[in-house]
């Protein structure tokens, strides 16, 4: 009987993700021959490929797809004994790792977890920038311990906490046309040229589609990719821009913008918290869960 090996199986996990050996290899701070060397073995062992190489790199076999999931599965298992156990051994201390879209990070997520770090000064937390629907594949795949994202694209065999709502506003320069308004509804911007944040792109998609319906033309005066860059395009006049009002109110005064709240219904957004299995997550990272969920505002 095959006696598992943990360093082989990181080191596949790794081929598989990064599609070659060099940067599998390179990743894991090791010898690509190093690398090759593991694998063969592996495939010695079972006498079976795991692997289709090829000239743009490697693939797994479907024997490698299925060493591959449960590869996966036993190395959060042994994460998760290593860091349970050291938690219980020195006190609350671990490493967790989240997955959130541009909207949560822009919007409460930082205080959040400045706020919790503060009070559990042992844990690590690592956060990375992800699309939504990259965030569910992520935690899915076992790259992360939570995640955040919308609640249109929670789809998939995980756990999917409710956990906070933003609001999308107009936001437009105070000499603009529109600056006087209290409330707007999508189809009364029309008329006026458009700023698209790439990080939005299902967002400008779904403007485009509403503005169709509307038998209208939504005119995209030119895309950014920042928040920052978003801003300061505003304000100088170029377009008008559709954002989440929890993202801009603290930069309004600033860069001397109008935050006008939509009255569309699809104007509001649901975010939602993401794990493979709540009763399977670390000490730590149920830790942080709890303080997230705790801290969201009474509606």
């Amino acid at each position: 009987m095959w006696h598992i090996d943990p360093v082989s199986l990181r080191l596949f996990i790794a081929v598989c993700e990064e599609g070659t050996i060099a940067r599998a290899a390179e990743r894991e701070f090791i010898a690509p021959s190093a690398v090759s060397k593991r694998i063969a073995d592996v495939e010695s062992t079972f006498n079976t490929p795991l692997l289709l190489r090829s000239k743009k790199g490697v693939v797994p076999t479907p024997a490698g797809q299925a060493l591959l999931r449960h590869a996966r599965q036993l190395m959060r298992g042994m994460e998760r004994l290593q860091g349970e156990l050291s938690e219980y051994a020195e006190g609350a201390r671990g490493h967790v790792r989240i997955l959130a879209n541009v909207s949560s990070i822009m919007e409460f997520l930082p205080e959040e977890l400045s706020d919790f770090l503060l009070a559990n000064e042992h844990i690590q937390v690592d956060i990375e920038e992800r699309f939504s629907p990259d965030v569910v594949r992520g935690v899915a795949e076992g790259n992360a311990d939570l995640g955040i994202c919308r609640k249109s694209k929670a789809v998939g065999d995980l756990d999917f906490i409710p956990y906070r709502i933003d609001h999308l506003a107009v936001v437009v320069n105070d000499k603009h046309p529109l600056a006087g308004r209290e409330f707007i509804s999508f189809a009364e911007t029309l008329g006026y040229d458009h700023l698209g944040l790439s990080a939005y792109a299902t967002l400008n998609a779904y403007m485009q589609k509403s503005a169709r319906d509307a038998g209208k033309e939504l005119r995209f005066r030119t895309y950014v990719s920042s928040f920052d860059a978003a801003y300061r395009l505003v304000q100088a006049g170029l377009a008008l821009g559709i954002f989440p009002q929890e993202a801009v109110e603290r930069y309004a005064e600033l860069f001397g913008l109008r935050v006008i709240p939509l009255v569309d219904d699809w104007a509001l957004g649901e975010f939602v918290i993401c794990v493979r299995d709540v009763d399977g997550l670390s000490l730590s990272a149920r830790r942080l869960l709890n303080h997230l969920l705790a801290r969201v505002p009474a509606e």
